[in-house]
């Protein structure tokens, strides 16, 4: 005799069985329809991979640049910090991350919509569509831009205007731009994707080289600020500690000035130059092409539990 815990396995077994023959028998019964959406799916994926345009990726590799000015300040601050104090001088000495800095400078609105405006990066920005391999130049979509009388003659809606704003700019840049550092070699990476791989090695270069002359720029003006502040101090005072101090600041400062004009590369060096991509970065035709079949098939089942359900009940309703 078979024990109680076979007598309540069997129904079930059998259920499932009953009902795995019957899935089985309603896609078999709808597997022309299933076929049909399957085949359309893929007909469309086919059609919508090969309307899509290649994008390029170009990358640069940088290493951050030992800041030697910086070091020397901490260093007084931490010698002389209490002595200036006493003049109303505050040396700092507190550690600042100058790669952090760079890279928010390198992201931020005001940067980023100079760096547009400075090239005249506008319309390859916004409106170009496409690349031509064979001749090299961009398509601009002629919607957007009319190139024989160089003007904008895009139809969009408020608050959207004919010209992009630096605003709609900037985040468009932003859509196609990486900066990143990785925590633990510190290395920068600078991506930048476009139709055209010579456009977008040409942008990256620009943005290292714009990069270091902004963060040059500043740090130059800020150490010359700080050369004269620092021999107006000398003037004003006949403590010869102080005046120790204010020289050794001086010399500091003067140091930062020399190295900055010197070094092209003040912020960021370069380890790895950007290159034009001979390959694309995206789109992947063939896994467009198979997600998309794949959801027709899924969608084909679905349909044909649909048609069952519906034909299922207009049975029941006619018998009734």
């Amino acid at each position: 005799m078979m024990n109680e815990s076979q007598q309540n396995q069997s129904p079930v077994t059998y259920g499932d069985e009953i009902e795995l023959r019957e899935l089985f028998r309603v896609l078999w019964a709808g597997k022309w329809l299933i076929s049909g959406i399957t085949v359309v799916a893929a007909v469309i994926a086919v059609i919508v991979a090969l309307m899509l345009p290649n994008i390029y990726r170009a990358e640069a590799l940088l290493a951050p640049n030992d800041q030697e000015g910086a070091g020397g300040l901490s260093a007084l601050a931490a010698q002389y910090g209490g002595l200036a104090s006493l003049a109303g001088i505050n040396l700092g000495g507190g550690a600042t991350d100058k790669t952090a800095l760079g890279l928010g400078i390198l992201k931020s609105r005001k940067f980023i919509s100079e760096f547009i405006e400075r090239h005249d990066i506008i319309v390859p920005l916004m409106a170009a569509d496409g690349w031509d391999a064979k001749s090299g130049e961009l398509k601009i979509d002629s919607d957007d831009y009319d190139v024989a009388s160089k003007k904008w003659v895009r139809d969009v809606r408020l608050p959207r205007k004919t010209i992009p704003s630096s605003q709609e700019a900037y985040k468009e840049f932003m859509e196609k731009f990486s900066a990143t550092q990785d925590k633990k070699s510190g290395f920068v990476t600078i991506s930048l994707e476009h139709y055209s791989p010579s456009v977008a090695k040409k942008w990256v270069d620009w943005l290292v080289e714009d990069i270091n002359a902004t963060i040059l720029e500043q740090d130059v003006e800020k150490a010359e600020q700080a050369i004269a502040y620092l021999n107006e101090q000398i003037k004003n005072t006949s403590l010869a500690d102080l005046q120790t101090v204010f020289f050794s600041l001086i010399e500091e400062q003067t140091k930062t000035v020399m190295l900055a004009k010197v070094s092209p590369e003040y912020m960021f060096r370069t380890l790895d130059p950007a290159v034009a991509p001979e390959l694309k970065a995206r789109p992947s035709r063939s896994l467009i092409m198979i997600l998309v079949t794949l959801f027709g098939g899924f969608l084909g089942v679905i349909v044909q539990f649909i048609r069952k359900v519906v034909f299922s009940s207009e049975k029941v309703g006619m018998g009734s």
